[in-house]
């Protein structure tokens, strides 16, 4: 616009104004472009809208000299690892392509050939995870996990704290099977319906929440409906009424405003009460999802992480890894428990305001919330019908894997295959026989003895079970690229030699209690996974440990093992894992209430890991001792004079 040309404005005569209305002016030309300034994004923002561009661009630029400093297999690694944790933490690039860096990146450095680093991407822990998840699609295409998610729940009825025990528990057992994800997404609707008729039934001041949620609901209007002089009288009806009989001072107006004040204090007490039991519902289902994980070897990735590096270090030490389906029970499965009661021990504590053992074990329920919240239940578990021949199957096909996986090898007794095909099969073969299976088993009987009418030309469709397009639909394609980036890491950083260096530099804590040292480790696992992928930094821890615990002259469990479980313990962040985000977009939970709850689960947790790594862990999978194979000194972990420097060790053995 030129300079020199004005604006002119027709201001209204004073006198045809409307009052009401504010004196126009014109609009001040040099204000409006201040605001235009000011309302001009600024440099920070600008940078903050850009940030993964700029992450992807100076990232590698910034570590570059890491490689080129010196031309050791060693820091190139690093420079790899670096790189990709870089992304993985801040996700400006999605995880999943992260994971496809060393594919092109170690070839090119001369790491890992091309041959090698691409057989890492599909292994046999990958077939493993692949199978399970076949099965778990099945499950969850045809509503099974919902069948016996309502199910338990028509068992443990409607008092809060029981009730937080079935859902957790559905949750715990159904995540050890199936996805996280899947799991959550399916129990919160569940636990919303529950909550909302326990609202309107109504823990505590029963008759006034009654009359807050009965609008639109007939019943609750008849049953409240007020009788005699309180039936539709305003205040100031009876103030008149009393006037012209006395002729006095009006009575019944301050009663009723008294009334009126204590009703909405206890409205909102039960309002705050009904919060906090959503806030506790929900979140013991992401928790319970997220302890489930560790229940069982394919509960969730980091497991399979563990599973696959652990068989790579111990192949190349000329030792066999001793994770397997059953054994993994032996070690994560009663951990899981633990951990379990005690969420469901502080959930009451912190949110439900049980003070004492005994009063979560003690007081009644209202008959009317009871009745309401089983008629929720019993009407999900009606539309869910009867069940069919498809979650027959499916059911049968589920145990008879379940058997396999726990049969197959029980660590020191042979199983069956040891005993039919020794050293050719593993878990990964009965989970891909029985994910064949329902590919190919029909979904509904097949009436091929029905006779029909001349006229009808139709040829009777036999459904599978499963559809390729179902699995592709619902399989997370994307955990098998981050599982491979994983192999691959471990593969380069033990060729390289980083692991050991790493390993090295990490005896400076040789003087620690080794438990010490463990639990540590364990908390900064779990604290550093509220903000980065549990399955990416146990793909970046697995090989340190695994070297750090050679190094102190330990089974490399003793380290991965409880790190890697660490990893699952995300209770703090909704960003932390895909169920916390579930629970947290429902808008009940905010994150202070996420932070300070979690907080302390994740205290309480590590101490149960390193518990469980002491006592039985340790006497099932022999922690202490070096197994045959790993070239170090065989001293027990409990004989080790953790005064002595760890080079005087290392030198002084013989």
């Amino acid at each position: 616009m030129d300079s020199s040309s004005t604006t002119t404005y027709a201001l209204p005569p004073t006198d045809q104004q409307d009052p009401l209305e504010p004196e126009f002016e014109p609009p001040n030309t040099r204000g409006s472009v201040d605001e235009q300034i000011y309302d001009r994004p600024s440099i920070w923002r600008q940078l903050w809208g850009v940030r993964n561009v700029l992450i992807v661009l100076l990232t590698p630029m910034i570590l570059l000299p890491l490689p080129l400093a010196a031309d050791d297999p060693k820091t190139q690694c690093a420079y790899v690892i670096l790189v990709m944790a870089v992304f993985w933490i801040t996700e400006a690039v999605p995880i999943a392509a992260t994971s496809l860096i060393p594919i092109f990146l170690f070839p090119m450095m001369g790491l890992l050939s091309a041959r090698t680093v691409s057989a890492t991407y599909l292994n046999d822990t990958s077939v493993l995870f692949l199978g399970g998840l076949i099965v778990a699609v099945a499950i969850e295409t045809w509503n099974l996990h919902k069948r016996i998610a309502v199910g338990v729940l028509m068992l443990v009825g409607a008092e809060p704290r029981w009730l937080m025990a079935g859902l957790m528990a559905v949750t715990w057992f159904l995540s050890m099977w199936i996805s996280n994800t899947a799991t959550t997404a399916m129990m919160i609707p569940i636990v919303q319906a529950v909550l909302q008729q326990l609202k309107t039934s109504g823990h505590g001041n029963q008759a006034q929440s009654q009359l807050d949620m009965g609008e639109g609901n007939d019943c609750f209007q008849m049953e409240m409906t007020p009788t005699g002089d309180d039936a539709k009288t305003p205040v100031d009806d009876v103030t008149k009424v009393d006037v012209a009989s006395n002729g006095t001072k009006p009575v019944g107006a301050a009663p009723e405003q008294h009334s009126r004040s204590a009703r909405t204090k206890a409205d909102h007490e039960e309002e705050a009460k009904h919060l906090r039991m959503c806030k506790a519902m929900s979140l013991s289902i992401c928790y319970a999802a997220n302890i489930g994980g560790i229940a069982s070897l394919t509960g969730t990735g980091p497991n399979l992480v563990l599973k696959g590096q652990s068989d790579i270090i111990f192949t190349d030490n000329n030792a066999t890894s001793p994770i397997t389906f059953s054994t993994w029970l032996v070690y994560g499965l009663p951990l899981s428990v633990i951990v379990l009661v005690i969420l469901w021990i502080w959930m009451q504590i912190y949110f439900l305001r049980c003070r004492g053992f005994c009063g979560c074990f003690s007081g009644g329920v209202n008959n009317d919330a009871s009745k309401r919240v089983k008629g929720v239940i019993r009407e999900e578990f009606r539309k869910l019908g009867p069940v069919s021949f498809a979650q027959w199957c499916i059911i049968i096909c589920f145990g008879i894997l379940v058997v396999l996986w726990i049969t197959r090898d029980f660590g020191e007794v042979p199983g069956w295959g040891e005993i039919f095909r020794p050293n050719f099969v593993s878990d990964s073969t009965p989970a891909m026989f029985i994910g064949f299976l329902l590919f190919v088993c029909p979904a509904n009987v097949p009436n091929v003895f029905c006779l029909r009418k001349p006229e009808d030309k139709t040829k009777p469709k036999i459904r599978p079970i499963l559809r390729w397009q179902d699995v592709h639909e619902k399989m997370p394609w994307s955990l098998y690229l981050i599982l491979g980036a994983g192999y691959s890491l471990a593969r380069a950083s033990q060729d390289s030699g980083l692991s050991e260096w790493l390993g090295g530099k990490l005896a400076v804590f040789s003087h620690l209690d080794p438990y010490l040292m463990l639990l540590i480790l364990c908390y900064i696992v779990a604290f550093a996974t509220e903000v980065t992928s549990n399955t990416a930094i146990a793909t970046l821890m697995m090989p340190i440990m695994a070297q750090l615990a050679v190094n102190l002259n330990v089974n490399p469990l003793f380290f991965m093992f409880p790190t890697a479980l660490a990893t699952s313990f995300a209770f703090m962040l909704p960003v932390a894992t895909p169920p916390n985000a579930i629970v947290f977009s429902y808008g009940q939970v905010r994150v202070i209430d996420m932070v300070t709850c979690g907080f302390l689960m994740n205290v309480l947790s590590v101490p149960v890991i390193i518990l469980a790594t002491a006592t039985w862990g340790n006497a099932f999978f022999n922690f202490d001792t070096l197994p045959s194979g790993f070239l170090q000194l065989t001293t027990p972990l409990s004989d080790l004079n953790t005064s002595t420097p760890l080079p005087l060790l290392l030198n002084g053995s013989g």
